[in-house]
């Protein structure tokens, strides 16, 4: 069952949404226009809409059949990146500077396709909460809306998230039990050393060459501290030192950079294991090391009886089995999906954007083609899950 015939019927419209919310892009916690948006189109169906989660948050519950069958979740979130598109499509960003560069402009109009089709047709029994989250590019809007009651508000057995694939064909799938994405922390480290001049280096501590070497140094975590079949990249990003003279060595640095990795427990050993490394390369030189590590999203962990009756819905949509890839390797990537994960069972899936730009990349836009397979997708999840008795 490719998709749903009701729903292809929507292409045009849904096209339109998605090209709206494509061309007025907002920041985490900034989704204003996006949730009026969101929250307009859902009450014009008939959906209780429930809004102020996480400040721009909605959530829209729909309940069907006997009304004492089950609730489940699906998730959709709504905001954009810091980036300037450089894509010539008519529907470009109207926001200098901010972008639909990670299809969440999609992602949203998939649900609200859903939406549509489940009230029309009432093809169920129980309820579908419909979570718009916002926030979800590093500020943990996922978080926040859990913080702040979602569950206890709009209790579920299970909640579901997708997130589209550059690089896999429109129609196709990509699920498997277990991590679908790392964990997420962030880290600084000072490094003080003494200034000079650059031809007397030698009356100084040089904190660039300490910095350097703690940046390759930090590859030994990954490369001779862990099991090598442990996942895990330690990236150093930045590197903030001296300033426009050429002949002075500064007094001190800053390095930035970030962790991905999918065991918790190697998530908290990070802070010490970092440390003991940056302390010890700067005591050789006689300097000093300061790190201040950010913990962020934990790995997005999919449970298996969800994954598998995701793939089983998948499969239907794409037509065959074949259709899913049910061994893909977990991406790197962080996504805060994970905090609604750790609180309620569920599953994470990824459906193929075609061959579009990379995520994050200027030039990416959603693939139109795939909103109605989405919102097939989001339906036969539900009338499955909350299938009417016989």
């Amino acid at each position: 069952m490719p998709i749903i015939n009701r729903i292809a019927d929507y292409a045009g419209e849904l096209t339109e949404w998605r090209r709206y919310i494509h061309q007025n892009p907002e920041l985490g916690f900034e989704e204003f226009g996006t949730a009026n948006f969101v929250a307009e189109k859902l009450a014009a169906m008939g959906v209780t809409v429930h809004r102020g989660l996480a400040g721009t948050g909605v959530v829209g519950s729909l309940t069907a059949g006997s009304g004492q069958g089950p609730a489940i979740g699906l998730r959709a979130d709504m905001d954009a990146l810091p980036i300037l598109e450089r894509g010539a499509h008519a529907h470009r960003s109207v926001n200098a500077g901010k972008m639909h560069a990670c299809g969440h402009d999609g992602h949203t109009t998939m649900l609200l396709g859903a939406a549509k089709y489940l009230s029309e047709t009432g093809n169920f029994d129980g309820t579908v909460h419909f979570i718009f989250q916002p926030a979800e590019e590093g500020k943990g809007g996922g978080k926040k809306m859990v913080d702040e009651g979602l569950f206890k508000l709009f209790p579920v057995e299970e909640v579901y998230g997708m997130h589209n694939m550059p690089g896999m064909d429109v129609g196709s799938f990509a699920v498997a039990p277990g991590p679908m994405m790392a964990a997420r922390d962030n880290f600084e480290i000072r490094v003080q050393g003494r200034g000079c001049h650059a031809a007397m280096p030698h009356q100084g501590v040089d904190p660039i060459v300490v910095g350097a070497n703690i940046v390759m140094a930090l590859q030994t975590i990954t490369s001779r501290n862990l099991d090598p079949q442990e996942a895990l990249v330690v990236s150093v990003t930045q590197f903030h030192a001296g300033n426009d003279a050429f002949n002075v060595i500064p007094d001190e640095i800053m390095l930035r950079g970030t962790c991905r990795v999918f065991s918790g427990d190697i998530q908290q050993s990070l802070p010490e294991r970092i440390s003991r490394i940056i302390d010890g390369v700067a005591a050789t030189y006689g300097a000093t090391a300061e790190l201040t590590y950010h913990k962020g999203y934990p790995a997005t962990v999919n449970a298996i009886a969800p994954s598998d009756f995701c793939a089983e819905v998948a499969g239907e949509i794409a037509g065959s089995a074949d259709g899913v890839n049910r061994a893909p390797l977990p991406s790197m990537g962080a996504e805060d999906f994970s905090y609604m994960l750790q609180e309620k069972p569920g599953c994470y899936i990824w459906a193929g954007n075609g061959q579009s730009a990379g995520l994050h990349h200027p030039e990416y836009d959603f693939n139109d083609e795939l909103l109605t397979v989405g919102a097939s997708y989001w339906s036969r999840l539900v009338e499955k899950r909350l299938a009417r008795a016989a």
